[in-house]
């Protein structure tokens, strides 16, 4: 009996005479058979606009030629701590469009925004008041923050991911010996719904520019740099509550309104000020000049989230 491949079923669709006309739909027949609705549907829309986009910019076989070089060097660059592709998606807008969908928020709660090509899953748990950040790698900040619902109730037992970069804009799995974590914890808030936590004055800095994203970045003349931003993801075990991935942004810094990855929503920038208060530097060990950063988060519940989808 052979074991090689004898070609399609008499059942499958035919494909023949192929033209720049009928190419699509022809493409979009040999896909037909499948028993998955999703994934035909996809499938259609991508080879609809593939095509489409082919046809309008008529594409030359060298351009197609380069793009296919540049998503090569993107799959080859990438290893267990770096993702050209996550920024690929960031830089084209495509990563916040698709959280945008997927997380509508009502007025009330907290916006999400993109997890970013830098976090990990082995941050050490920290106590509210420790510091996320090894000594000297940065300008010293005291968080303050809450969990609430949109009731206003806080929210007790919410698990809080943390993670920034250090003060020359650099995060700690971008060196090549890093030997643990840094630049991240993971908290636990209070009954009172708060947790609070030192950490380094987010600066901002530029994205990966060394590699293929970085290339295209500089042949469309982009600015390559994130504002000033510390990253959060929060989460509620064994409950109704949606994760919220986030970020803050600091207010005034020069990048907030052209970050490169398009991650900037209004109800995410801050003020960081100098704690300039005695009773509160001594209270969450600090010095007076430190910085100091506030803010209220609000998650919703999957029902809710559901409710705007």
């Amino acid at each position: 009996m052979s074991t090689h491949d004898d070609g399609p079923s008499k059942a499958a669709p035919q494909v023949s005479d192929l033209t720049i006309e009928n190419i699509t739909q022809n493409a979009k027949l040999v896909n037909s058979e499948t028993t998955n609705g999703r994934l035909k549907f996809l499938m259609d829309k991508l080879i609809d606009h593939l095509h489409d986009y082919i046809r309008e910019t008529r594409l030359t076989t060298e351009e197609w030629t380069e793009t296919i070089r540049f998503l090569t060097s993107s799959g080859q660059i990438c290893n267990e701590v770096r993702q050209e592709f996550i920024l690929l998606s960031d830089i084209l807008g495509a990563s916040v469009l698709i959280d945008a969908l997927n997380n509508p928020k009502p007025p009330n709660a907290t916006e999400s925004t993109v997890l970013g090509p830098f976090y990990t899953e082995d941050a050490a748990d920290v106590a509210n008041g420790e510091s996320i950040a090894s000594p000297n790698k940065g300008e010293i900040c005291l968080v303050l923050a809450t969990v609430k619902n949109t009731k206003g109730e806080p929210i007790e037992g919410t698990r809080i991911d943390v993670w920034e970069t250090d003060g020359n804009g650099l995060y700690d799995n971008q060196y090549e010996h890093r030997e643990k974590p840094d630049m991240r914890g993971r908290l636990t808030s209070n009954k009172q719904g708060e947790f609070y936590f030192k950490c380094v004055k987010p600066v901002s800095y530029a994205v990966p520019t060394d590699g293929p994203v970085g290339g295209l970045l500089t042949a469309l003349h982009r600015c390559a740099y994130r504002p000033a931003h510390i990253h959060f993801r929060l989460s509620v075990p064994n409950s109704d509550y949606d994760d919220l991935v986030t970020a803050l942004y600091i207010n005034g810094d020069p990048y907030i309104t052209s970050d490169a990855v398009f991650g900037v929503k209004k109800n995410l920038i801050v003020d960081a000020n100098k704690v300039n208060d005695i009773t509160l530097a001594k209270m969450y060990e600090v010095n007076e000049q430190d910085w100091l950063i506030r803010y209220d988060f609000v998650m919703t519940t999957k029902k809710e989230t559901q409710e705007l989808l």
